[in-house]
């Protein structure tokens, strides 16, 4: 307890001036209170140090013990060093021992050779039996002992050969053997459908081949425990190793079928709680029951198994030990995963009193239970909930969005890679999902019954929203820039035309309100959605958000449709425009050729392209094609010279094009009017064009007036064109642009322009 905690508890007892004569009993109270501690700690000290000397007590022991094998090893060496010297005639009689023992090694050896393949032939034949009863294996400890004795001969041989250091033997002895590693895999292919069914083993009350299975696996440990021994003794005493290779008989590596065994119980649980993921992704409700196999499996073992076992194998706790450590990496694992839902996280959240409560009707205490079942994460992700599901939502738009991506990389099939809505408008695929996924993040978060939390996931949600309307105009923007210079691809081409549409479809199916027939946009019910879990302060705020980003879609939507026009012009019409205003313009029908293809356009997309956006398309060519055809005075050979008709091409031109915008049947007449007055600056063109010298300034005046934005580098390019352009007239009007007192207005055409 800090200085300052102990003042405010003082504080508290002592509030008023009565409570002073308190204080004697108070620090009565303390002494008594001091004491019990002190008391405590005492015997808590005494404890560990008697636990602590026992345990130095036992280091020291050992030690002993090993220092005193040590010495005895040393001495029997010793011993058999001066034997040799000892018995007369012990070189004669040591090397008639070791022949006779030679003589009858060789002998057995050639015995074991010339029966192997008969004793391998009648393993074989064994084992076939057993498959064909693999729910008893009959033969299984019988198989066992025959396939240890022949991989003892094997081993035993080929340690032989490896010291003769005779390397053609030793692959004939390989090639001699290698029927008998594939016995061995078919052996251990029966223990291990034994181990990875144990449970059902047990269930079906089949204890007889759960003993057997639990001999094998007990002779193979004491043969496993048996070479490491070897090992370990021999490991420090390469010198001995020679003199007593006589007592390595057997096997001589280490097999593991008790790790396997334990490794097919993990492996056995790991499938269950795979398909206890899969289901609890599903279904979150249901985690109980989904895990009900968990404790039968466990309380089989205890019922069932523990009798059949070995009791130095503990074999309830080993799975208990294992299936917890499954648990936790389970929970853990379905917390850290990108695919968890909030009310995944939930479920987990409530598991872990339900969990240890089943274990301890199990036999299984809570501190025994190592590592805790969530690694103590539950306060963290309480306070991280809300994180947690930005997390995922974040995630999700990514896969979303990389779909998307790969969708439009993939476009040049039939049907561009993309859908169709109920009225035949292009859609592109992933939007329903994108929506669908925001509104189980709503629910996911509304289930935290936090306003905060909520409040907190729709300002994520609605940074995202606003950040990918910006990375789909730049990854269409991006695609188009392939269509423009001097050498475009058309691979693709009117694929990207017609993601454009579905792109600008999109963002009208986000705004798109129909009230009267009750049915409301994706932004709209966004809004419902989230309305009743936050407060009256942050849907005032957010109401502004929500306007912003509702516009976002509108301009999105108006950009698809331009940059359409604008690749129509740099594809179809790139051969066309570089012949405006020079002299062979004036044979051509350009202008009545575009308007043709615009009819072909139009006539296309009409039934694909959502009906609000069509008289946008319409407005977007206009605007381009007078932009365009404005801008062509920088061709190369642009020139207006005062005998030519210039005047009646313009006409012809600007005629041609207001034919087509006053019939064409899918423009309404307001936006048809719109298009007419934007149409009027090429009379202020013409007039800029056909004024005399001395009045171009004024006339320039006049058209900057009417159009604010005009570019004087555009004006300039205009009076070059002329063919009576001398350097006193772009002067005279950069001394009258210098005169004018701009007054800035709305964008006008002429700001497009350069």
């Amino acid at each position: 307890m800090t200085m300052d905690s102990s003042s405010i508890k003082l504080a508290e007892l002592l509030r008023h001036a009565d409570d002073l004569d308190k204080i004697p009993a108070m620090k009565s109270e303390y002494i008594r209170k001091k004491a019990t501690v002190d008391a405590q700690l005492r015997s808590g000290l005494k404890e560990q140090l008697e636990i602590t000397q026992s345990g130095m007590n036992g280091i020291t022991d050992g030690q002993r013990t090993v220092q005193l094998i040590k010495e005895e090893m040393m001495k029997i060496d010793k011993l058999c060093a001066e034997a040799q010297n000892m018995i007369r005639d012990f070189p004669n009689i040591n090397l008639v021992s070791q022949t006779h023992r030679n003589f009858s090694a060789v002998e057995t050896m050639r015995k074991n050779l010339d029966s192997f393949n008969d004793r391998l032939a009648q393993v074989e034949m064994l084992l076939r039996e057993d498959d064909k009863d693999l729910e008893n294996m009959p033969n299984l400890l019988t198989v066992h002992y025959e396939l240890t004795q022949l991989r003892n001969i094997r081993d035993d041989s080929m340690e032989q050969i490896i010291r003769a250091d005779d390397a053609g033997m030793q692959a004939t002895l390989e090639d001699y053997f290698a029927r008998l590693d594939e016995t061995i895999e078919w052996f251990d292919e029966h223990v291990g459908t034994i181990a990875l069914n144990l449970i059902n083993v047990l269930i079906n009350g089949n204890n007889g081949l759960v003993v057997r299975l639990a001999v094998v696996l007990h002779e193979e440990e004491k043969s496993d425990k048996r070479v490491k021994a070897l090992q370990e003794a021999l490991k420090d005493h390469k010198e001995m190793a020679v003199r007593f290779q006589s007592i390595t008989d057997g096997a001589k590596t280490v097999r593991g079928y008790k790790e396997k065994f334990l490794q097919a119980i993990k492996i056995n649980a790991e499938g269950q709680i795979t398909e206890t993921k899969q289901a609890f992704l599903e279904d979150p409700s249901k985690l109980e029951k989904n895990l009900k196999w968990y404790f039968n499996d466990l309380n089989a073992v205890k019922q069932g198994m523990v009798p059949l076992m070995p009791k130095k194998w503990k074999i309830f706790q080993t799975y208990g030990k294992i299936y917890h450590q499954l648990m936790h990496d389970f929970l853990i694992g379905m917390i850290d995963d990108p695919n968890t839902t909030s009310a995944n996280t939930l479920a987990i959240l409530n598991w872990p009193e339900k969990y240890y409560k089943k274990m301890a009707k199990l036999g299984f205490k809570q501190d025994e239970l190592e590592p805790p079942i969530l690694d103590g994460r539950e306060s963290e992700l309480v306070r991280e909930f809300r994180q947690l599901i930005i997390r995922f939502l974040d995630q999700w738009i990514d896969r979303i969005f990389k779909t998307e991506q790969k969708d439009f990389a993939d476009r040049n099939v039939d049907g561009s890679n993309l859908d169709a809505d109920e009225y035949g408008y292009f859609r592109t695929k992933n939007l329903v999902d994108l929506w669908r996924m925001l509104s189980e993040q709503v629910d996911a978060a509304g289930n935290s019954e936090r306003m905060d939390v909520v409040e907190g996931v729709i300002d994520a949600m609605i940074l995202r929203l606003k950040t990918r309307q910006q990375t789909w105009q730049k990854m269409l923007d991006d695609e188009a820039a392939r269509y423009y210079g001097n050498t475009p691809e058309l691979e693709g081409f009117q694929a990207l035309q017609d993601w454009l549409v579905a792109t600008a479809n999109d963002q009208i199916a986000c705004v798109d309100d129909n009230e009267e027939e009750g049915r409301f946009a994706y932004l709209t019910s966004f809004r419902q959605k989230f309305e009743p879990l936050v407060s009256p302060v942050y849907l005032e705020r957010v109401d502004v958000e929500i306007s912003t980003l509702r516009d976002g879609y509108v301009d999105l939507s108006t950009h698809c449709i331009a940059k359409f026009a604008q690749l129509i012009f740099a594809v179809d019409f790139k051969t066309v425009m570089p012949d405006f205003f020079t002299p062979r313009w004036y044979a051509a029908t350009a202008v009545k050729q575009m308007v043709v293809t615009f009819e072909e356009y139009v006539g296309d997309y009409k039934n694909v392209l959502h009906h609000s956006l069509l008289d946008i398309f319409i407005e977007e060519l206009a605007d381009e094609l007078l932009i365009r055809y404005l801008s062509s005075v920088k061709n190369k050979g642009a020139k207006f010279k005062r005998q030519d008709p210039f005047k009646d091409k313009l006409f012809n031109d600007v005629s041609t094009a207001f034919e087509f915008f006053n019939n064409n049947n899918y423009l309404s007449p307001d936006v048809a009017e719109t298009i007419k007055q934007k149409w009027k600056v090429t009379q202020n063109f013409l007039e800029l064009i056909e004024a005399e010298k001395a009045a171009v300034p004024e006339v320039f005046a006049a058209f900057k007036a009417e159009y604010w934005d005009l570019q004087l580098s555009w004006v300039e390019a205009v009076l070059r064109s002329r063919d009576d352009f001398d350097r006193s007239m772009l002067n005279a009007v950069k001394a009258r642009a210098a005169s004018i007192d701009v007054i800035r207005g709305l964008e006008t055409i002429m700001s497009k322009v350069k």
